[in-house]
């Protein structure tokens, strides 16, 4: 079928949700993918933040194969060697007090158990979450999400939610009280352009935790997995070396097979007991072939090194760009910040063949690039930034 057909089959049958890109993806092999008309895209948004090993990267492709042809799928109600081993390799590259692996299928759903899990292990019901968060759709996730629209369509809320100010402490502690089970945040917010804070509050959050006893949890579904130039942001120099207590993951850790995660420390995981949380479909078979050879993939191919030296290759390419007003983010995360709104440049990189993402700030242009994605392939959004400022100035 051409573009214009299946655009109709889709707009004829499926249910509208987004505003989509006039293209319509068939296959992909690294960081490019191929549209139904035989066009060639430079992929820098990653199937928002999906496609962290690559599209179709063989390792992962061949496990996922592999497994198929043993069995699809059974629950976990019964023990696997493969979930076991893929547990253990999640654990391994986790920070240290991190030592449980709690398997589902998405990141909302990794935040509605990691919220689940904190109030069974306290008693308490009262969670804190901050402006400019995103952490899903569902009820406790949406409720969680104080952003733009969100939280409104996610009405009737569930309830004992409540909002601080990202990155001040002080809103903080003037609602942290003996009924708050857990502080939920996205360590960089994402949709909201690429947010970054201090090590300090993270540092200070901590010591707030400990002291009320607080689960503090870590929105790790666009930052895990090696996305920030580490393998979570939790333990690194920019979260001032704090690990909370829970890490929720989803995104990149299937390379694109729904899956998602919570890493749980021995104090919160000890007080969970047989039937506190459940799922049907976490820790299939296939999700767990997709995510041993994700992790083996990226630590083979010395990826994160890699999402290290695109961050800094992209920053020094654009330190002194006219209309960049600077870079946010760590490794591929990236919010490009200008001066002006950039939907004008998000649009001509997709007529360029290159796509990227926007964010709630009309300033940021995000990036989500694969892992793989070389200093070659940023060149090309480089050049087609630095054509866009030149054309703004004459």
């Amino acid at each position: 079928m051409n573009f214009t057909q299946i655009e109709k089959l889709e707009d004829d049958f499926q249910l509208t949700t987004y505003k989509k890109m006039g293209i319509a993806i068939e296959r992909g092999s690294g960081a490019w993918v191929w549209t139904s008309d035989g066009e060639k895209y430079l992929d820098l948004y990653g199937g928002h933040a999906v496609c962290a090993t690559g599209h179709s990267h063989p390792h992962v492709v061949k496990a996922i194969q592999e497994q198929a042809g043993k069995i699809l799928f059974y629950s976990n109600l019964v023990y696997s060697e493969l979930r076991g081993r893929t547990a253990e390799k999640l654990v391994d590259v986790a920070p240290l007090s991190l030592t449980k692996a709690f398997f589902c299928n998405s990141g909302t759903e990794a935040n509605e158990n990691a919220m689940r899990a904190a109030r069974l292990a306290t008693g308490r019901e009262k969670v804190i979450s901050f402006n400019g968060g995103f952490h899903g759709r569902t009820a406790d996730s949406i409720s969680a999400t104080f952003l733009g629209k969100y939280r409104e369509l996610g009405k009737p809320n569930v309830p004992f939610h409540v909002e601080a100010t990202f990155g001040d402490i002080e809103s903080v502690k003037a609602i942290a009280d003996d009924q708050t089970a857990a502080i939920i945040l996205e360590p960089i917010q994402s949709m909201a352009g690429v947010r970054e804070t201090s090590p300090e509050f993270f540092k200070e959050l901590r010591e707030l935790c400990d002291a009320k006893g607080i689960v503090l949890i870590f929105d790790e579904v666009q930052t895990g997995v090696g996305r920030t130039g580490r393998w979570f942001f939790a333990g690194s120099t920019s979260a001032g070396g704090v690990e909370p207590d829970i890490i929720t993951l989803a995104k990149s850790l299937g390379s694109g097979v729904p899956v998602g995660a919570c890493l749980l420390n021995d104090q919160v995981s000890s007080k969970i007991k047989e039937n506190d949380l459940g799922t049907t479909f976490g820790g299939g078979m296939i999700a767990m072939a997709a995510v041993l050879a994700t992790l083996e993939a990226i630590d083979s191919e010395s990826m994160i090194e890699n999402a290290q030296a695109v961050e800094l290759h992209l920053r020094e390419q654009l330190a002194s760009v006219r209309g960049v007003a600077g870079v946010r983010g760590k490794g591929c995360l990236i919010g490009i910040e200008f001066d002006d709104p950039c939907s004008p440049i998000h649009s001509r990189l997709l007529d360029r063949k290159i796509i990227t993402g926007t964010s709630s700030d009309p300033k940021v242009l995000r990036l989500l690039p694969p892992m793989i994605t070389t200093t070659e392939q940023i060149d090309m959004l480089v050049e087609c930034v630095k054509e866009n400022a030149a054309g703004a100035v004459s």
